[in-house]
């Protein structure tokens, strides 16, 4: 574990600074960007990886910079925490070891997640049950295991699913995906709903197309990523960054009236971009 203290620089979100968070997934893309955001608003983070020691490495050392700087024992702390979300032994490990080094789990962020292509008529069972095992299986057990912990503990805290703009819109020869990105609208809401009387609020963001390694397929490609932006009102895809400080808003007090729903972070893809010129009564 690295521990390095930070300055007031970066903090911009009321109620976040000392808070413990746990973030899925967070070797790369979207993940990488929250822990590194909420290491900036002051957060200690845990930063899990499932087989990327190195990115985890890579986060913690961006996180901490951006946090720190050179200034050292500045107070925020971080920690790499290895586990398999489809494997609910190592959730229950990863949770645990959070609290056992933090204190508690304040904050967490579902983020991990896959997702595999095909026909849906040819989609192998495994690779049906994997994805949701990570996605929505996964998000719904580090879910269980914090709010046990807060339970006993009689704390307040957040949970924030990321999820996708895919939650509401269709995806064909991605099943399995469009799946579990539904499943975890009603996960956001049902955990929500049975435990807004116990201080716990539960959000998810769904992220639109975004500039990630995990698109570069098209990102990296000038007419893929033309395509892309097409459908978008804003004309362009949103970048990790922006993704993470709709969860730092989340996570933070300002957006304490807040729980059960979604947020969506797309430019407006999910405003039926077809329709931006009528060509229907």
């Amino acid at each position: 574990m690295q521990v390095k203290a930070q300055t007031d620089e970066g903090r911009n979100m009321i109620g976040l600074k000392g808070k413990n968070a746990l973030i899925t997934g967070a070797t790369s893309g979207i993940g990488q960007a929250i822990a590194v955001r909420l290491a900036q608003e002051g957060c200690n983070i845990a930063i899990n990886y499932r087989k990327d020691p190195e990115g985890g490495v890579d986060t913690e050392e961006m996180a901490m910079q951006k946090a720190c700087g050179n200034i050292e024992n500045c107070g925020v702390k971080s920690l790499l925490v290895q586990g398999d979300v489809s494997q609910e032994s190592d959730i229950i490990e990863m949770v645990n070891a959070v609290v056992d080094e933090f204190g508690s789990v304040d904050i967490l962020v579902n983020n991990a997640g896959i997702q595999t292509e095909s026909s849906s008529h040819e989609v192998t069972t495994a690779d049906f049950d994997q994805v949701i095992a990570v996605n929505l299986r996964g998000a719904y057990l580090c879910a269980r295991e914090t709010i046990k912990h807060l339970l006993s503990q009689n704390r307040s805290g957040v949970i924030i699913n990321v999820s996708s703009v895919h939650e509401i819109i269709p995806r064909p020869m991605y099943i399995s995906y469009s799946i579990s990105k539904g499943g975890m609208e009603n996960l956001t809401k049902s955990l929500a709903l049975e435990y807004a009387n116990r201080s716990i609020r539960v959000n998810a963001i769904g992220p639109g197309a975004t500039i990630t390694p995990i698109n570069q397929d098209w990102t990296d490609n000038p007419e893929k990523k033309a395509i892309v932006e097409s459908h978008i009102p804003m004309g362009r895809a949103g970048t990790s960054e922006e993704m993470a400080a709709v969860v730092a808003f989340l996570a933070s007090d300002e957006a304490a009236y807040i729980t059960g729903q979604t947020l969506f972070v797309d430019g407006g893809l999910t405003l039926y971009a077809d329709f931006r010129e009528a060509w229907s009564a």
